[in-house]
């Protein structure tokens, strides 16, 4: 349902995007989550399909969540990324209360 890509090694201070792209569901909700090295699976940011945006405290004013409703896809541009924004990265979607996960990418940043 959801094919994830981008990710990758980056210094801190760089930047990185992720996109997501879901075959033919018209999700309420899609987005981003992440899982840092021996932590829990915690939210990055979710958009729904009128565009409007929840995401964490961490990531705000860095990282820019969009959404194509015509392509059905979910973006994340990633700013002045942090050692501490290393993590696999998972995209997800929502509908009717199911959720959906895409295969985590990979994301490191070198300090």
């Amino acid at each position: 349902q959801l094919q994830a890509s981008g990710g990758g090694l980056v210094q801190a201070g760089g930047s990185l995007g992720l996109s997501c792209a879901a075959n033919r569901t018209i999700f309420d909700f899609m987005g981003w989550y992440r899982q840092p090295p021996g932590k829990e699976r915690e939210l990055v940011a979710t958009i729904t399909r009128a565009g409007r945006i929840d995401s964490t405290n961490s990531v705000k004013g860095r990282f820019t969540i969009s959404r194509d409703n015509h392509k059905n896809t979910v973006a994340l541009q990633m700013n002045s990324l942090k050692p501490e924004d290393t993590a696999v990265y998972y995209c997800y979607a929502r509908f009717n209360l199911k959720e959906y996960w895409g295969q985590g990418t990979q994301v490191t940043v070198s300090s």
